[in-house]
């Protein structure tokens, strides 16, 4: 007969993916060891195992409850109806959700190419749907990115690209706190796009102006009016 788990199981296996968080991201993945795991945990390497087959499994599962964590933030954001208020409260949201996370999030950009290629794609999977979300929501801030397949991707990534490395200057104390700067990211971001949008609309509609007009031959040339 199978053993039961006890019904605190799951608590107490996510109560050790902060502290390992917090370890590789100091240390690193390769460097630390399931003994520095346990230490870190206050718990045994043997209570450890219980919950943790290996190292790889531990550091899967504290990069996906991130990314899960990050979703779920930004998917509850999204019912805003207005589509700038909307953008902007999923950007509140994701930095919110940040708040205590630097380490996972390093552990994330510095360790998840180390994990099997099938657990790789199960994590990618989730940072494109992240992705996804928020170039959808930028598309219904400025429409005119859905026609234009360069700008969407790029104008969005550059979204993450302020959002995402903010813990390497942000304090809490510091003079913006985290709903500022969502605000102004957002701001930035869409203030840029829609002059980036323009530019290139208005650029195409002179260029086109600008072609010479074809000579009309003489037998397509209408008669000049009599009396004028």
């Amino acid at each position: 007969m199978a053993k039961t788990r006890a019904s605190d199981y799951e608590d107490k296996r996510r109560s050790i993916l902060k502290p390992s968080a917090r370890l590789f991201a100091t240390h690193g993945y390769d460097r630390a060891s399931m003994n520095m795991v346990a230490a870190a945990c206050g718990v045994s390497k043997a209570l450890l195992y219980h919950y943790y087959r290996d190292k790889e499994t531990l550091l899967y599962d504290v990069i996906r409850t991130h990314l899960e964590e990050l979703l779920s933030a930004v998917e509850a954001a999204a019912g805003e109806r207005e589509p700038k208020r909307r953008l902007l409260a999923m950007a509140e949201a994701l930095l919110e959700a940040y708040r205590e996370a630097d380490a996972e999030h390093k552990v994330q950009i510095n360790h998840l190419s180390l994990l099997a290629p099938e657990r790789q794609d199960e994590l990618k999977a989730l940072e494109r749907a992240l992705v996804s979300r928020f170039a959808e929501a930028i598309a219904a801030c400025v429409p005119g990115l859905v026609a234009d397949h360069r700008l969407l991707k790029p104008v969005t990534m550059s979204l993450f690209g302020m959002l995402n490395w903010h813990y390497l200057w942000f304090r809490e104390n510091g003079p913006l706190s985290r709903k500022d700067y969502a605000d102004l990211a957002v701001k930035l971001l869409l203030e840029g796009a829609g002059s980036l949008h323009s530019s290139a609309a208005g650029a195409a509609r002179p260029a086109a102006a600008a072609q010479p007009r074809r000579k009309a031959a003489p037998s397509e040339r209408r008669p000049a009016l009599s009396g004028t």
